[in-house]
C-alpha cells in the first residue's frame, strides 16, 4: 500500500495549512465559529433565564447540572457508537446542528422551561459530537502531527470563545440589540461551521480502520484497552480533582488584591489569549519531545501558579500569575493526542468517550472540593490542595508504563 508522504494527510488529501490535514483544518475552523456562537449566547443565559424570564437561581443549577450531566453520559456512549458504525461525520454534524437549532431555539422561548430545553439539547448536542469529533481528528493526521492537529483545534475553540464574547458585548455595548436578537445573530456562526464542515470534511473510509493486530471489539468499559491509557486515565482524574472552576482565579484576584470589578473582563480575556497562543506550541513541542514530557512541563506550571495564588498578593502579581497560569493549557490538546498515541485506531471513539467522561464528571466534585476547603480552611489551603493534586497526578504519569 502506498504510504502517505508527510504532506498527505490519512485519507491521502493534502494539507490544508502550517502541517495540517484539510479534515484538522477545517474541524479547527468549525470548532472556532461553534465557540463564537456559543459565547455570543453564554454569557447572557443566566441573566436571561433569571431576570428576562424570571426564574429563580435554583431553576439555572437545575439547567446547569441536568444539562453537564447528560452531555458527559452523551460523550460516554457516542465516541462508542461512532466505532462500532465506522462512521464520525453524521455524528459530528448532527451535534453540531442540534446544538445550532437548540441554541437559536432561545430566541423564541418565553418560559423558563422551553429556555431548559433549548439549554438542554444544546449541550446534548455538544455531548454527542465530542468524542467521534476528537477520534475524526487522530484518524485523520500522522502520529508525527498529532500534537500539532490537537493543538490547533484548541487554539481556534479558545479563538472563537474570546471573539464570541467580545462580539456579544459590542451588540449590547454598541447596538443596544436585545437578548433575542443577539440569540438569533449567534446562529451566524455556526451555521457557517456546520456548511464548512458538510462541505470541506471527510469521512475515513472503512479499510483505514484496519490495523496490523487483530481488530479489536469496541467497549463501553475498559477491558480492551492496555495498561497505558488506563495509567493515563487515573494521573488525569487526580489531576481533575484538584482542577476547579477557573471563576475562583477571578474571586482569589477580586478578594486578596483589591481588583477592580471594572478590569475583571479584560483579566479574563487576557487568560483566554494565553490559551489560544499556547496550544498549537505545545502541540507541536510535544511531537518533537514527546507528549510525557510537556504534560509534565504544564502541570508543573499549574503547580507553581496554585502556589502562587495560594501565598502571593498585589495588584501586578495577580496579572503576571494569571498569564503564568494560562500556559498550563498547552496540555489541553497534547493529553488528547496523547489518547490517540496509547490506543488503537479502532478503539478511538471509545477511548475519546472515557477520557472525556471522566472530565466531565469530575469537574463538579472539584469545584465543590474547592470551595468546601475555601470556607472551611481558607483560600489558601484550597489552591494548595490543587497543587498537591497536580503533583500527585504528575507522579502518577511518571510511574506509568511507556510501551505496550
Amino acid at each position: 500500500m502506498k504510504r502517505a508522504s508527510p504532506r498527505e494527510g490519512k485519507n491521502g488529501d493534502s494539507m490544508a495549512v502550517s502541517g495540517l490535514s484539510r479534515n484538522t483544518f477545517f474541524l479547527g475552523l468549525v470548532s472556532f465559529f461553534n465557540d463564537l456562537s456559543s459565547e455570543m449566547v453564554y454569557p447572557l443565559f443566566p441573566t436571561f433565564l433569571t431576570e428576562f424570564l424570571g426564574a429563580g437561581a435554583w431553576f439555572l443549577g437545575l439547567v446547569e447540572g441536568l444539562a453537564d450531566s447528560v452531555a458527559s453520559l452523551l460523550n460516554f456512549f457516542s465516541g462508542w457508537i461512532s466505532d462500532r458504525l465506522r462512521r464520525r461525520k453524521g455524528l459530528v454534524s448532527g451535534g453540531y446542528l442540534l446544538s445550532a437549532l437548540s441554541r437559536g431555539s432561545l430566541a423564541v422561548a418565553f418560559t423558563p422551561w422551553q429556555a431548559l430545553l433549548g439549554w438542554f439539547f444544546n449541550r446534548v448536542g455538544k455531548g454527542i459530537r465530542t468524542a467521534p469529533r476528537d477520534a475524526l481528528i487522530a484518524d485523520s493526521c500522522r502520529p508525527w502531527a498529532r500534537g500539532r492537529a490537537f493543538g490547533y483545534q484548541r487554539s481556534m475553540d479558545h479563538s472563537g470563545a474570546l471573539l464570541g464574547a467580545a462580539a456579544s458585548s459590542l451588540l449590547l455595548a454598541a447596538f443596544s440589540l436585545g437578548y433575542r436578537t443577539i440569540f438569533a445573530v449567534a446562529l451566524l456562526p455556526i451555521a457557517l461551521g456546520i456548511v464548512l464542515l458538510l462541505w470541506q470534511v471527510r469521512e475515513r473510509s472503512e479499510g483505514e480502520y484496519n490495523c496490523d493486530a487483530s481488530p479489536v471489539l469496541p467497549s463501553l468499559n475498559l477491558r480492551p484497552f492496555d495498561r497505558r491509557f488506563k495509567w493515563l486515565l487515573a494521573a488525569v482524574f487526580i489531576f481533575t480533582l484538584g482542577n476547579s472552576s477557573d471563576a475562583f482565579l477571578l474571586l482569589r484576584a477580586r478578594q486578596v488584591s483589591g481588583f477592580p470589578l471594572a478590569l475583571l473582563p479584560a483579566l479574563w480575556g487576557v487568560l483566554h489569549v494565553v490559551k489560544a497562543g499556547v496550544s498549537i506550541p505545545g502541540g507541536v513541542l510535544s511531537d518533537r519531545i514527546g507528549r510525557r514530557r510537556v504534560v509534565f512541563l504544564g502541570w508543573g506550571i499549574y503547580f507553581l501558579a496554585y502556589t502562587g495564588f495560594a501565598f502571593f498578593r498585589g495588584y501586578a502579581l495577580t496579572w503576571l500569575l494569571f498569564v503564568f497560569y494560562g500556559f498550563y493549557y498547552l496540555t489541553e490538546g497534547v493529553l488528547k493526542a496523547f489518547v490517540a498515541d496509547v490506543v488503537p485506531s479502532e478503539l478511538r471513539g471509545s477511548a475519546y468517550g472515557i477520557y472525556n467522561f471522566t472530565i466531565s464528571v469530575t469537574i463538579l466534585p472539584a469545584s465543590l472540593l474547592m470551595g468546601f476547603l475555601w470556607s472551611s480552611l481558607g483560600a489558601k489551603y484550597a489552591f494548595l490542595s490543587g497543587a498537591l493534586l497536580a503533583l500527585l497526578a504528575t507522579l502518577i504519569l511518571a510511574l506509568a508504563p511507556r510501551s505496550r
